[in-house]
């Protein structure tokens, strides 16, 4: 493979390793794309005078009021872009699993689940502290500033206002709960 395309894979797919270790390490965990995101990845094969029209298309799947009619207009969305566009249908098939994995939990909680803006917004306090470092001296250096903002944000979670709330998480894990108990009864987890 191309050294190009393989950077533009690296960058447009989760890591492999991080979805298999999470796969492993939390059994029943599913991986949610962020739309954002998605929608600069799918962007990418889409001829750009049909970006307006691929991107309102995208977004009527997650308008939608309930899992079943997200899945019947994601159809529909697929349909649509075959005959036309068959390279960003070919992207957003494959992308299926890891964009609607929110619909397996409360309506509620779809819109927690399917952004992550608290990772953006912790990813830009640490860009914003080490680049007023700007070199470190070793790795324990950049370990311990990280570390240390790490550290704030988990006190100010743990102080401050949930961002799903524990009757909504226990309401998850209810609903995900398989009804036969002689199943393995681990919940399903919220991964980003």
């Amino acid at each position: 493979m191309p050294e190009h395309r393989r950077l533009v894979r690296r960058r447009v797919l989760p890591p492999a390793g991080l979805v298999a270790a999470i796969g492993a390490t939390l059994p029943g965990a599913s991986w949610q794309r962020c739309r954002t995101h998605y929608t600069v990845n799918l962007m990418s094969v889409c001829p750009k005078a049909s970006w307006p029209w691929v991107r309102t298309l995208l977004h009527s799947v997650f308008d939608q009021a309930d899992a079943e009619s997200v899945a019947a207009q994601y159809d529909r969305t697929l349909d649509a872009l075959s005959h036309k566009l068959p390279k960003v249908a070919e992207h957003l098939d494959a992308a299926r699993a890891d964009l609607l994995a929110f619909t397996a939990f409360p309506k509620q909680i779809w819109r927690q689940i399917w952004s992550n803006n608290p990772q953006e917004g912790l990813n830009k306090e640490i860009r914003r502290r080490t680049d007023v470092v700007g070199i470190f001296p070793d790795r324990q250096a950049i370990i311990r500033l990280v570390g240390a903002v790490l550290a704030e944000q988990h006190d100010e979670w743990i102080e401050g206002r949930r961002y799903l709330g524990l009757d909504v998480l226990t309401r998850c894990r209810t609903t995900t709960q398989p009804t036969n108990p002689e199943e393995d009864t681990t919940p399903a987890a919220l991964t980003a």
